[in-house]
């Protein structure tokens, strides 16, 4: 797995970009041990990939 941007990441969940910011906004404190915080575009592979695992998000599609 590699970084992502959100905006990857929501087209990816089938999402808007509004919709995936507050499915992370939701899950801000364990973001935040990832080093992702609101402002952050890009997204770090360990939390792409504990994101992809949260929300069911298929890692191919990205």
């Amino acid at each position: 797995m590699k970084s992502y941007l959100k905006s990857e990441m929501a087209r990816a969940a089938g999402v808007s970009y509004r919709t995936f910011q507050r499915w992370l906004q939701q899950q801000s404190e364990q973001l935040s041990q990832f080093g992702v915080m609101p402002r952050t575009q890009l997204i770090p592979a360990k939390a792409a990939q504990w994101i992809c695992g949260q929300y069911g998000i298929d890692e191919g599609e990205l």
